[in-house]
């Protein structure tokens, strides 16, 4: 797929020499239009002047270059004159460079010089269909609309970033639109559970564009392909062939009680519990935050992409965590994704490809020595993305700090070795507690890491939605441990007992 050709022997060169040697090379391109160049030939060199035009730094205050070269335009009496006023009438972004193009070419035909044959074809595009393809999550989508020039038929297609309200990043007019289609229904029919495939009312596409193109706009420096400006002036032209878009009702501000009360209902999902509330209450928050900040229509929206731009947020400082919540990061982050993932009913496929994503990205903005699952995994063989966050959850639940003092020192120690795993437990545990309670205390949390018997995790899990704190969840699981034992100076105890003290807590 490549953009469109076009009817000049050069393309506008860069500027070094003044602006009056620019706008002299303008009209000398339009000069040599010839006789009879398609409508769509006409209508991209305006464009792609435009684009130039885009490109170049303007001093407040002053007149945009564009109005500049239709005044130039104006007083040169000559053909090339009459064909780049005749194409800026119609192709010119806004309706005061557009009257002022209009105004300029009757001053030029008012002295004697002919209006181009080829004028009136200019601004007469048909729309057609409008498609688009893009992921399931609603990061990004590529969205194409065909319009007809007699019986050629043209494809606008556009790149938006819905991570970023979106805005449009590529712009790109193509020949052979049907091809193009083929090859969007190909990729949907490849990957149906992470493609969508869909037609597009014209009306929505017409704001899609125009609102992805005005959010690209305001940027003070946006990242856009080289086509972007190229184009930028066509598409908004051809758009108005669209039928207008519906008004879009504004999105209502969230309030603070609202965005307190959707943190809470994630926490009270099982983000976190006891001590560890207060992190995925803030790294929550801060995720709420983002979404309201770059998808306001809906900022529980999840997606790979999204989640990405959240991290980078954070790591540019724009988003302000305490520095006691950093260890926290990964396993909220992905707690939050789980949690969205379900609200949005999203395909066990697509929660996978997610999960796989974003662990990606979490491994990138966690520096590997402190990445938690570098520290409770070491090697997470073959555990899929979605196991792989319960079990972090499960392990941290477990054995929730990494640090104990030693000498007067703190010294950090890994809990995939079971000695230093217990003695991690000995540090965290009461100066009152008893030696056999420690014991089996220690013994629950093997259990809790190893997931043997898995009924232990299953019954914290029950507690944790009662709303008991950890401390208080261990004492429970440690009397069902203590209450089913067989031999009280071996600590053996009845397996069986013990499943079903668990069950009934």
């Amino acid at each position: 797929m490549s953009p469109v050709s076009r009817a000049r022997k050069k393309p506008p060169q860069p500027v070094t020499h003044s602006v009056t040697g620019l706008f002299k090379d303008v009209l000398n391109d339009f000069s040599t239009l010839g006789a009879d160049p398609s409508p769509v030939d006409v209508e991209l060199l305006a464009s792609e002047v435009l684009g130039q035009f885009r490109e170049l730094p303007v001093e407040d205050g002053d007149e945009p270059l564009s109005l500049e070269l239709i005044a130039f335009a104006q007083r040169k009496i000559t053909p090339g004159a009459a064909a780049l006023l005749a194409a800026l009438k119609v192709v010119a972004e806004t309706d005061v460079e557009r009257k002022a193009a209009e105004a300029g070419l009757q001053v030029v035909l008012g002295r004697g010089i002919p209006e181009p044959s080829w004028a009136d074809g200019l601004g007469r595009a048909t729309a057609g269909e409008c498609l688009r393809t893009g992921d399931v999550y609603g990061d990004e989508s590529s969205l194409l609309c065909v319009f007809s020039h007699g019986d050629q038929a043209y494809g606008l297609l556009a790149l938006l970033d819905f991570t970023e309200g979106g805005r449009v990043r590529d712009l790109v007019v193509i020949d052979g639109a049907a091809d193009v289609i083929a090859e969007m229904r190909e990729q949907a029919d490849a990957d149906p559970e992470l493609v969508v495939f869909e037609a597009v009312d014209p009306a929505e596409a017409h704001r899609l564009i125009a609102d992805g193109l005005a959010a690209t706009d305001h940027l003070d420096e946006a990242d856009v392909s080289e086509d972007y400006a190229r184009f930028h002036a066509v598409a908004l032209t051809w758009c108005r062939a669209l039928p207008e878009p519906a008004l879009v009702p504004e999105v209502a501000e969230w309030s603070e009680t609202e965005r307190a009360a959707v943190v809470e209902q994630f926490v009270a999902a099982g983000a976190a519990s006891g001590e560890d509330a207060d992190a995925a209450r803030a790294i929550g928050a801060l995720l709420l935050e983002h979404g309201v900040r770059t998808d306001p229509a809906n900022p529980l929206r999840v997606g790979p992409e999204k989640v990405a731009r959240f991290l980078e947020g954070l790591l540019g400082e724009e988003y302000e965590l305490d520095a006691d919540h950093e260890d926290a990061v990964e396993p909220v982050v992905l707690a939050w994704v789980q949690w969205t993932a379900e609200r949005a009913g999203l395909s066990e496929t697509a929660v996978d490809a997610l999960d796989e994503a974003v662990a990606d990205y979490l491994s990138e903005y966690t520096d590997e020595d402190d990445s938690p699952l570098e520290r409770y995994f070491g090697d997470v063989g073959d555990l899929s993305p979605t196991e792989l966050a319960d079990a972090l959850e499960r392990r941290m639940f477990a054995v929730p700090s990494l640090t104990t003092e030693i000498d007067e020192e703190e010294v950090d120690l890994d809990p995939t070795d079971p000695e230093q795993r217990r003695a991690l437990v000995i540090a965290e545990a009461d100066e009152d507690e008893d030696e056999q309670r420690l014991i089996l205390r220690a013994t629950i949390v093997d259990q809790l890491w190893d997931n043997e018997p898995a009924d232990a995790w299953q019954a914290a899990e029950r507690l944790r939605e009662g709303e008991l704190d950890r401390d208080e969840i261990f004492e429970q699981l440690i009397d069902a441990l203590e209450n089913s034992l067989l031999d009280a100076e071996t600590l053996e105890y009845d397996a069986d007992a013990y499943v079903e003290a668990l069950a009934e807590l």
